[in-house]
């Protein structure tokens, strides 16, 4: 089977594709290397990915409406996984143009080249100020606290119109702060490990009142890649909960850890691993984030009989192990 992945050169779309290639898939990947982050860290990825015979790359920008038809003209994929996003919270209040381009344009123009089963990356951040915790893919998603969350709202809503006018079936899945080896440096994962390595005091927001469904990166694609069978269409696709819309061949489906982690408690998982304490600045809350993230997977489970459940002290082992390697701190 061959899938195109955009995002290849991303920290998640990176451990899909070599979760595909080693599972004998031929792999197509699309990625623009933007410097939203060090660019060397995605060109390594890339250098890596590039190993595997049965993988190749376009480096573009969604917003390149030929490049991206000719890549899936080319490639002929039967399943596309849209992974690549402008990303961050806090960046989309410094730069909330780079959103519009990236995430609602570039989301467009590839729903506009998919042919077969689309999946599509949104995140937990659409609940937004919803408080019914643990957040289920039924729930009210309609009051998003920041403008990244406002266009991943925006591509569900694209979305479902897609699948109904199209027939095309569509996967949205809803991503809980993902963390793992590869990461993203503008993550806390990333920062928090790199200050406490190098005794400088790491920000710590709300005063360390914040929960998260911290999500291990390999669980998160094995779940991506159950996905891609677990194809929506009418009503005989349907399981006991599920998303699926009455209109479309259409489905919401939440991948996290479903359990709750107290920001203090992830933080002593990151001090447990690298052998160090951390100097702690706590802050206000930063305006566009949420206390609390916890997912409701059952719907997941029922789909795929797949549910994450990488302990956070295990995660960090692994994230530590692969940053003291790759800085050689």
């Amino acid at each position: 089977m061959r899938v195109l992945v955009t995002g290849s050169a991303g920290f998640i779309g990176f451990h899909l594709c070599e979760l595909l290639l080693q599972e004998g898939y031929r792999v197509h990947g699309y990625d623009g290397l933007t410097d939203y982050y060090d660019v060397e860290l995605k060109r390594e990825r890339h250098r890596l990915l590039r190993q595997h015979a049965d993988f190749s790359a376009t480096e573009a920008l969604l917003e390149e409406e030929q490049r991206l038809a000719e890549a899936v003209d080319d490639f002929v994929p039967e399943v596309v996984v849209h992974l690549a996003a402008q990303a961050g919270v806090r960046y989309s209040i410094e730069n909330p143009r780079a959103y519009v381009g990236a995430n609602i344009v570039g989301t467009f123009n590839v729903m506009e080249a998919a042919v077969r089963h689309l999946l599509l990356a949104s995140t937990s951040s659409v609940y937004g100020a919803n408080t019914e915790l643990p957040y289920a893919e039924v729930h009210k998603a309609d009051t998003p606290l920041s403008f990244y969350a406002a266009t991943k709202k925006a591509n569900e809503e694209m979305g479902h119109a897609w699948a109904h006018i199209n027939q095309l079936p569509i996967t949205l899945f809803r991503f809980f702060t993902v963390y793992g080896p590869w990461g993203r440096p503008d993550m806390a994962p990333f920062r928090f490990t790199r200050g406490i390595l190098e005794g400088r005091p790491i920000d710590v927001y709300n005063h360390g009142k914040m929960w998260r469904d911290f999500t291990y990166v390999g669980d998160l694609v094995r779940g991506i890649r159950l996905l891609m069978d677990a194809v929506p269409g009418g009503p005989e696709t349907a399981v006991e909960g599920d998303s699926l819309s009455p209109v479309a061949p259409y489905r919401i489906v939440n991948i996290g850890n479903s359990s709750k982690v107290r920001l203090e408690d992830f933080i002593e998982a990151i001090e447990r691993a690298t052998g160090k304490q951390a100097i702690r600045n706590y802050m206000d809350m930063q305006p566009g984030d949420i206390p609390a993230t916890w997912a409701d997977c059952t719907l997941l489970q029922r789909l795929t009989g797949y549910q994450p459940q990488t302990d956070i002290r295990d995660g960090m082992e692994r994230f530590v192990e692969w940053y003291r390697e790759y800085y050689g701190r």
